[in-house]
Parts: C-alpha cells; sequence; structure tokens
C-alpha cells in the first residue's frame, strides 16, 4: 500500500489533557507561581452522583451525574449541564477548564464548572426527562446555588430543562431562586437573547477577524460545521451582515453551494431536527469534506476533535473560528501555527454563551429584566472589548491567538490567586 506522505500520531484526546497542555504553554509566557499552574491543573471538586429514575413502564434506572467545579477564585462557579451517552469525569474536568479561562478572557466574576449525566437524551420521553432533571437538582442541591454554582443548558439540555432544575432547587429552599441556573424561559427570569449568544458571538468574533485580516466580508466565504443553536446562530448573523456562508452541516452530512447558500430558508435544528440535507436544491457531502473546503474562514460549530492530525493538512481555511468546545486537538494546532492558518478560540469566540448567562444573572440578583436590544448591545460591547484584549497579546507577544487567549484568562486568575493567598 502506497504511503500518504503524511503519518497521523493522534490517539483521542481528552479535554483535560488538551486543557492542560494549552495552560503549560501560557504559563510558558508568563512569570506565574508554580503552585498556582499546579492549582490550576486539577478542579476543586467533582461531584459524582447516581440519579435514580422511574421509567415510564413503572421500570427503575439508575444514571450517572457528574459536575466538576475547577476554580472559584473569582466567583462562583459557572458552567453546563449536558445529556450525553458520552459524559465521563475527564470530560467535565477539561470542560470545567476551560469555563474558567473563558470566563477570565471575558472578565466575568465566574469560575469553571461543567456537569451532566450520562444518558441518551432521545431515549427518554418528555415527561422522564423532567423526573430525571428534577432529581439530579437534588443530588446536586448542597453543592449549587446562585453564590456557588450555577449551570446552564447544554448538549442535550434545554431552556426546559432550566426551568425544571430552577423549580426543584426552589421548592427545597422554600423561595424562588431563579438565579441558581441561567438559559431559562425569560417569563420565569431567563434574558432574552441567551439561546442565541454563542453563534451571535462566534459571528461577531468572525467577522472582527476578517477585519483585522483584510478580508471584505462581503466577499469572505464561510463553511460552518454544525447547524445547532451556535452553528445556525452564526450563520444567520454572518448572512445578514452580507458574508457568503457557501456551506453548513448537521450530523447527516453537509451542502456547499459556492455561490453562497440561502440561509435564511434552511430550517435549523430546532425548528426541524437534521433538516439540512434535505435542503432542496444542494446536493450533500460528507461532513469531513466540509472541513477541507476552500474557504477563507472555517468554523467547527458542532462537536469537539473533528481538527485532528489526519485532516489539519487539507484544511484549506486561512482562518479557523471555533465555534465548538474543543475541535481542534493540539497537534493539528501546531499544524495549524506551521501553516500560518489563524485559528481564534473557543474560549474567546463561543464566549457569548456564558457572557449572557452573566447577564441573566445580574438580571434575576436584579429582579429587573432587560431588553433583547440592551442584551445584544452589551453582548457586542463585552465582545470588542475581549478581542481587543486577545489582539493585544497577539501583537504585543507575536504569539497565537489560542496562546493570547490563554495569556490573557491566565494573568487575570493568577493575579486573583495571589491577590486572596492561600488558606490554611
Amino acid at each position: 500500500m502506497a504511503s500518504t506522505g503524511k503519518q497521523t500520531t493522534d490517539e483521542p484526546e481528552t479535554a483535560v489533557e488538551t486543557a492542560r497542555r494549552q495552560l503549560e504553554r501560557a504559563a510558558a509566557h508568563l512569570d506565574v507561581d508554580r503552585g498556582t499552574i499546579e492549582r490550576l491543573k486539577h478542579p476543586d471538586q467533582v461531584h459524582r452522583v447516581s440519579v435514580p429514575l422511574k421509567r415510564d413502564n413503572g421500570d427503575t434506572d439508575i444514571f450517572t451525574g457528574y459536575r466538576a467545579q475547577h476554580d472559584s477564585v473569582r466567583g462562583p462557579f459557572k458552567g453546563g449541564m449536558r445529556y450525553h451517552p458520552g459524559v465521563t469525569e475527564d470530560e467535565c474536568v477539561g470542560l470545567s477548564m476551560w469555563m474558567t479561562w473563558k470566563c477570565a478572557v471575558m472578565d466575568l466574576p465566574f469560575g469553571g464548572a461543567k456537569g451532566g449525566i450520562i444518558v441518551n437524551p432521545k431515549e427518554l420521553s418528555n415527561e422522564e426527562k423532567e423526573r430525571l432533571t428534577r432529581r439530579f437538582a437534588e443530588e446536586l442541591r448542597d453543592f449549587i446555588g446562585p453564590m456557588r454554582d450555577i449551570p446552564a443548558p447544554d448538549m442535550g439540555t434545554d431552556a426546559q430543562a432550566m426551568a425544571w432544575f430552577m423549580d426543584a432547587y426552589s421548592m427545597q429552599e422554600g423561595e424562588t431562586q431563579p438565579g441558581v441556573v441561567t438559559g431559562k424561559p425569560p417569563v420565569i427570569g431567563g434574558s432574552y437573547g441567551r439561546e442565541e449568544s454563542p453563534g451571535r458571538s462566534v459571528a461577531i468574533i468572525a467577522r472582527e477577524a476578517c477585519e483585522y485580516y483584510d478580508y471584505d466580508l462581503e466577499d469572505t466565504s464561510i463553511a460552518i460545521q454544525g447547524f445547532g443553536s451556535v452553528g445556525a446562530n452564526a450563520a444567520l448573523s454572518l448572512h445578514e451582515w452580507g458574508a457568503n456562508v457557501v456551506a453548513v452541516s448537521d450530523v447527516n452530512g453537509a451542502i456547499y453551494d459556492e455561490d453562497g447558500l440561502d440561509i435564511d430558508a434552511i430550517p435549523t435544528h430546532e425548528e426541524e431536527p437534521e433538516a439540512v440535507t434535505t435542503f432542496d436544491g444542494h446536493e450533500a457531502i460528507p461532513n469531513e469534506k466540509l472541513l477541507e473546503l476552500d474557504v477563507d474562514v472555517l468554523i467547527p460549530a458542532a462537536i469537539g476533535n473533528v481538527l485532528t492530525d489526519a485532516n489539519a493538512h487539507d484544511v484549506q481555511a486561512d482562518i479557523i473560528v471555533e465555534g465548538a468546545n474543543g475541535p481542534t486537538t493540539t497537534t493539528a494546532d501546531e499544524i495549524f501555527e506551521k501553516r500560518d492558518i489563524h485559528v481564534i478560540p473557543d474560549i474567546l469566540a463561543n464566549a457569548g454563551g456564558v457572557t449572557v448567562s452573566y447577564f441573566e444573572w445580574l438580571q434575576d440578583i436584579n429582579r429587573r429584566q432587560w431588553s433583547l436590544e440592551r442584551v445584544n448591545e452589551e453582548l457586542e460591547s463585552e465582545m470588542l472589548t475581549a478581542w481587543d484584549d486577545v489582539r493585544s497579546e497577539v501583537e504585543e507577544r507575536g504569539v497565537t491567538w489560542r496562546d493570547a487567549a490563554y495569556i490573557v484568562g491566565l494573568s487575570r486568575i493568577a493575579a486573583a490567586h495571589t491577590a486572596r493567598g492561600l488558606w490554611p
């Protein structure tokens, strides 16, 4: 068998391994106490709970849930809660670390957390999902709270799940506490614009990256892997601003049109799950081929570890804006750096979700709701401030965008640890 000339060395990289490697890279650029770095390699706490569920047929099944709480030096823990068969303790720890960096990059008064249940939500009825969520809230009740740890929606969960979670917690506390979770429906203390915010922030950062590298947005071709909440909202915003979105995908595959897609006409996952490849007039292509299209900007907005050393040499985009959490392995990152492909990291690009969650938390504390216009204006302002902070590090230090984002985040976290000290 003929050699392709390329060797693939990537083993499946866990989120915690990636997070620790990225931490070490950033630490090399800063004069940070090694004790602080070692502390940040490990979570403060990881809670593992059993979650019994009475099924609709009367049987009882036991599911395993986790809540990893990484670092709270800058404020309460904050992070998503996912229902997925692939949830693991290591994944939750790694994702909680990313949340710590993300909150610090955005200069939000939170630390990182992540949790979830090992379950396929597609195999649950709506009633079973409600019972599972309420029981999970009860199992975690001693470890969460508006000033302690604030969950939010993630893969397999949504605004309704947050409403059930908040109600279960509030019933046990004896008073309504909307601030215990974010991502709720606005009618019970949720924020307008929260669901769209991760995708909107990805679009804002993609727009800024295009401007920085002198790409006229209207002449810029963009491929987006994933058409869920992040991918669809990023596509809709970029399309509205005049960008040429030429490819989108869902779990079944992608569609591509070099002249541009009519994004407004394609059903989102929320409107019609897995409908991208059935959209009229476009031939479907495999999802992995979308990543290798000849486009200006690639936005991986589906799942982690899709850009690896197996395909990094075949990526033709000039700019990658990470919409998903951890879509690029460490090895792929090194290849992109050598190829002068600019990778804008997830902890900056998709930070709109936690930013608007912060706005929601403020609204809950003050019992005063903001308009959608105010949310979007505040989000734009926060994203541009964070972009400028990271851009300054890129220019001053000559580092990659990922290293620059970690330098910004780590410097703030390390300063907080120094200010607070270690006791006892």
